[in-house]
């Protein structure tokens, strides 16, 4: 090819989305397969697209990607290059339990008014009529001994398509064998924690702010928490200790909505090989990306030494208690016997319903219609803002919140304070203890734009504008 003389071998006939979306799955996979050697320099983009017959812009668009995600790298005047990755470990081993053998559960939160917390979808957007269909199919149809004491991991049947489901979405490299169905995502670190300090860990570094409610089911379970500060470019690798593990939202930082940077997506990875440790990368809202396609998982470059933790949460409700772990090898067993020892296997009746809505495409759809809902939101939300304070909305455009700076922690509890009496809920960085230690850090309200039902979406936007222009 010109440019590089490097003749790809690119397959492109895969149904997947489009050209653009081919070559990405095709370069991603050359490099992850080692056919595209470290340091191999790829032909430029102006060349490879009159050879693929594709136009520039997605050839750029496909480098871009690819770069923030970690496989390629781009220097000045040297062109586009194969990132110097570890080699890869051999695909998950399948479960050694036996699926029939016997099976050896935070707070309510109380709502009314109008809402603005994060970390909640519009619940009224719930898929009832398509839910409840999966359910009546899946019931009818399911082996009586679905019903059973089951593989403490998951149904098979759930296992299944969530391993097809993050590897279309998400870039993760699963298998059914590699997946363990949790009670959500809390439940699953909760797991994840017990299970490294069973394994001898004595420490998980956490990124800095993050949810109080993390840092409070690592310590309980015995292990030390060590605070990640995170900055324009995510999470700081250069606080790890020597081992243990560190809990990651990288493709959307909760609650500061950066992504983690290229650089510190490899040391990370380094970081976990080179101490024998795992990252947790907490994909809680990867769907959700408004001006361009969402970053990869890191988990595809070390499926070996990173656990991908996924929910119906943001997606669907949190009320459902349904997530997954896709997990490497070594730490499976370990992980289901947490598992059994504390009873908290997920329900087969939910387990086989959400199989079937995703098998179905009933999940994507309903994905992609509210993600158009939260998109527009999101833009609301930033016009309407920007007419009562020239501080602009932080985070990239992604996810079910933004995070708004404020002058000082004061200001904050200010904030706050005065939408309670209004009758507005709101959450700030230090009113709801996302700091490790508050002292000296910055001060924001973090705002769920896609919390409120619809019926009260203008109207929460009028008290919120109201309360910023009465309070400064």
């Amino acid at each position: 090819m010109t440019g590089s003389g490097l003749d790809l071998h690119l397959d492109l006939s895969a149904d997947s989305g489009g050209v653009g979306r081919a070559l990405e799955l095709a370069l991603r996979e050359a490099v992850r397969s080692g056919r595209l050697a470290a340091g191999a320099r790829l032909p430029g983009s102006r060349s490879l697209a009159a050879d693929l017959g594709m136009s520039r812009g997605t050839v750029v668009q496909v480098y871009a990607q690819l770069t923030a995600e970690g496989w390629l790298v781009g220097t000045p005047g040297s062109g586009t290059r194969v990132a110097d990755l570890p080699p890869c470990f051999p695909a998950d081993e399948p479960s050694r339990r036996d699926p029939h053998s016997p099976v050896p559960g935070r707070r309510q939160d109380a709502t009314g008014g109008l809402d603005l917390r994060p970390g909640r979808p519009d619940l009224s957007a719930f898929p009832r009529t398509a839910w409840a269909s999966s359910v009546r199919r899946a019931v009818s149809a399911a082996d009586p001994a679905a019903f059973g004491y089951g593989d403490p991991g998951g149904l098979a049947e759930l296992r299944t398509v969530v391993a097809e489901y993050v590897s279309r979405t998400r870039g993760v490299r699963a298998d059914a064998g590699s997946v363990v169905i949790t009670a959500g995502f809390s439940a699953g670190l909760a797991l994840l924690a017990r299970t490294f300090r069973r394994l001898g860990a004595a420490r998980m570094a956490i990124e800095d702010p993050c949810l109080q409610r993390h840092r409070e089911l690592v310590r309980a379970a015995g292990l030390r928490v060590d605070p990640l500060l995170v900055d324009a470019d995510g999470a700081d690798p250069s606080a790890l200790g020597d081992g243990g593990a560190a809990l990651l939202t990288p493709a959307h930082q909760h609650p500061r909505g950066v992504v983690l940077a290229p650089r510190r997506r490899t040391a990370f990875v380094e970081w976990a090989r080179r101490n024998d440790g795992y990252l947790i990368e907490d994909d809680y809202d990867g769907e959700f990306r408004y001006d361009r396609q969402p970053v990869g998982a890191i988990q595809a470059l070390a499926p070996d030494r990173v656990v991908f933790g996924g929910t119906t949460g943001k997606a669907l409700a949190p009320g459902m208690r349904i997530g997954w772990l896709v997990v490497p090898p070594a730490l499976r067993e370990p992980l289901l016997d947490s598992i059994e020892e504390t009873s908290s296997a997920v329900p087969a009746v939910n387990q086989l319903a959400l199989a079937d809505l995703i098998a179905r495409g009933d999940y994507d759809r309903h994905i992609r219609r509210i993600r158009l809902v939260y998109r527009r939101r999101r833009t609301e939300l930033a016009r309407r803002l920007a007419t009562v304070t020239p501080t602009p909305l932080e985070g990239v455009s992604a996810g079910l919140h933004a995070l708004l700076p404020v002058a000082s922690p004061e200001h904050e509890r200010n904030l706050v304070t005065a939408g309670e009496r209004a009758g507005l809920r709101l959450q700030g960085l230090h009113v709801s203890g996302y700091w490790h230690a508050p002292a000296g850090r910055p001060a924001a309200l973090i705002l769920g734009y896609a919390t409120p039902p619809p019926h009260a979406w203008r109207a929460s936007l009028d008290l919120l504008t109201g309360l910023i222009r009465a309070n400064g």
